[in-house]
C-alpha cells in the first residue's frame, strides 16, 4: 500500500521533469481527503480546470482517501520526530492512524520535508 503524496500526483499531472512511471500507478493508494483539496487547489490555480480537470479526478480517485477524523486532527496537534508543515502534519497524522490499524504504508512524496519526518517515524519510502 502506498501513502500517495501531493506532490507526486501534481508531478503526473503537470506532467513534470520527476514523475512516476507508468507502472507505478497500478498500485493501491491511500491517502488523507487533503490530497483531494491540494490537487484541485493548485489545478485552479494554474487557471487549469477546463484543460487538467478530468485528469485530476482520475488520479484522486485512485486514492482511498482517509477523511480528516477527530482522531486524525487530533494526532496532527501532537509532535512529530521532525518539525513538520501544518499541512504535513495532517498527512503524517493520517499515515499514522492507519498504521494503529494494522495498515503501514509506504509514502510516495517528492516533498523532502514530508519524506524526511516520514523516515523518523518509521515508514518507508516507494520508489517514484
Amino acid at each position: 500500500m502506498i501513502y500517495l503524496d501531493t506532490s507526486v500526483v501534481l508531478a503526473r499531472l503537470f506532467a513534470e521533469d520527476r514523475s512516476p512511471p507508468d507502472t507505478f500507478w497500478s498500485q493501491t493508494f491511500v491517502a488523507s481527503r487533503l490530497l483531494e483539496y491540494e490537487v484541485f487547489n493548485r489545478v485552479h490555480a494554474r487557471r487549469a480546470a477546463s484543460s487538467h480537470g478530468a485528469a485530476a479526478r482520475q488520479l484522486v480517485d485512485r486514492a482511498n482517501l482517509i477523511e480528516m477524523s477527530a482522531e486524525v486532527l487530533g494526532r496532527a496537534l501532537q509532535p512529530f520526530a521532525q518539525p513538520v508543515r501544518t499541512l504535513d502534519a495532517l498527512h503524517l497524522a493520517t499515515m499514522v492512524f492507519l498504521r494503529s490499524r494494522g495498515l503501514v504504508p509506504a509514502l510516495a512524496s517528492y516533498d523532502q520535508r514530508l519524506a524526511t519526518a516520514a523516515v523518523a517515524e518509521g515508514f518507508a519510502l516507494a520508489d517514484c
